[in-house]
């Protein structure tokens, strides 16, 4: 699954902040220099419109990475930063109030200007800005992005600018709408999604540097200015992520919020063999019989065993939601939406739904066969990202595989490779499970 699909998921489905316990470090140019961090908004330098905005948002107290990096976004002189963390944890709510809080109401041109790697993505952000800065009634927004044409000459009277990185360059140097030497904080979102995606790091660039490699394209290149803040926010801080920060972004401050690893050490696993799939779901069915599971994913390998299963599940009167490739993102983001509100107890996904999704309602992970790459070995990754739904952020889970004889022998490679014991259960030994469910 495409990271930026995966990231609007996640912006679509996080109603709430994520209760992090991760570390978090700072890194700065000046050691010695003070740092402040805040535990309440409040203590911010915000406008009371803002504050309302917030509180309307549901976020009654900064999140962990928050704390610490508003206050170095509102303060003055301004400070350039690269804020680094998991999904969930008020990246988009941080660099939005910072947006807000540095744009003037009475100047009628753009002064913000964000960049998102996708179309869905830029307009999620605006939905962000639209809801905290609900009460800001003179600060509007305008979004360079595809679809939204204008025409030379036009005046943008919006004071932040959302977009993408192609339609942006067509705004600056093309149509020549938007002054880049009159803005005065530049946000790079998701940017490792940015350097995933072929081309978008460039463009970024392009858009950021004071000298552009090719001007003979733009007769009148314009630069930021140097006094633009510039803020950058990615879920990893790896190398890719590193080296484009270190070519635009001058004397960062560098906060990373630790991404949480996945580990098997919270999670009990068992496998089960069985002849057929018709016996595989008789010992799903024995599973679900025994256990008083709260939310359940069952993770199937291909599409069609996944629409069989769903099928029979509700056949026999269960809420069941399903998950595949072939549903949009939106449409995907409803079906996990609704299975975090109950509204279905089971979740059928095929493995676009392995990774980087966060329901911490989740303590069953089903694996209707294991995951297994194109030669037909164990497809190590994936099954760690699986079972990982059921052990998010420090949670106790338990795991189930349901698998036919003949791939047994991938759950000892599984165990030899995670290092791990996976113990054998009869899916007929009503007694056993019984005992394991207390």
């Amino acid at each position: 699954v495409p990271l930026a699909e995966l990231s609007l998921m996640n912006k679509l489905i996080h109603t709430s902040l994520v209760e992090s316990k991760q570390h978090v470090e700072i890194l700065q140019r000046d050691p010695s220099s003070p740092l402040f961090s805040i535990k309440t908004f409040e203590e911010l330098p915000l406008k009371k419109e803002l504050l309302q905005g917030v509180y309307m948002m549901g976020f009654n107290r900064p999140s962990k990475i928050q704390e610490q990096a508003l206050p170095l976004m509102l303060a003055y002189p301004p400070h350039n930063l690269i804020a680094q963390s998991q999904s969930g944890t008020g990246k988009t709510a941080a660099f939005v109030l910072a947006m807000l809080s540095r744009a003037s109401a009475s100047e009628k041109y753009p002064q913000c200007l964000c960049l998102a790697p996708t179309y869905e993505l830029a307009l999620q952000i605006g939905q962000v800005v639209r809801a905290i800065g609900k009460f800001c009634t003179d600060i509007k927004v305008n979004y360079a992005v595809r679809g939204n044409r204008v025409l030379k000459g036009t005046v943008l009277e919006e004071q932040i600018i959302i977009g993408t990185p192609g339609t942006t360059l067509d705004w600056c140097f093309k149509q020549r709408v938007l002054d880049l030497t009159k803005i005065s904080l530049f946000v790079l979102d998701e940017a490792d999604i940015m350097i995933d995606t072929q081309g978008l790091s460039c463009q970024s660039i392009r858009i950021h540097r004071r000298g552009f490699p090719r001007a003979e394209l733009f007769p009148c290149p314009r630069a930021l200015p140097k006094s633009c803040q510039v803020l950058l926010f990615s879920a990893t801080y790896k190398e890719p992520v590193r080296a484009f920060a270190e070519r635009i972004i001058p004397d960062p401050i560098v906060i990373k919020l630790r991404e949480e690893e996945l580990t098997l050490s919270n999670i009990r696993q068992y496998f089960m063999v069985c002849q057929s799939s018709e016996e595989r779901y008789r010992a799903l069915c024995n599973l679900y019989g025994s256990f008083t599971i709260g939310q359940v994913m069952i993770f199937c390998q291909t599409r069609r065993l996944a629409d069989w299963l769903s099928g029979k599940m509700s056949q026999d009167g269960h809420q069941v939601a399903i998950l595949t490739a072939e549903l949009t993102v939106v449409q995907r983001a409803s079906v996990i939406q609704r299975f975090r509100e109950g509204k279905e107890k089971v979740l059928i996904a095929t493995n676009v739904c392995a990774r980087g999704i966060d329901v911490q309602q989740v303590t069953t992970v089903v694996n209707f066969g294991l995951p297994m790459d194109q030669d037909g070995e164990p497809d190590f990754e994936t099954y760690l990202h699986r079972i990982g739904r059921a052990g998010r952020f420090g949670h106790r889970g338990i795991a189930f595989s349901v698998v036919e004889r003949e791939t047994v022998e991938l759950v000892h490679k599984i165990e030899e490779y995670f290092q791990t014991t996976i113990k054998q259960l009869d899916p007929h030994d009503m007694d056993e499970l019984e005992k394991l469910a207390a």
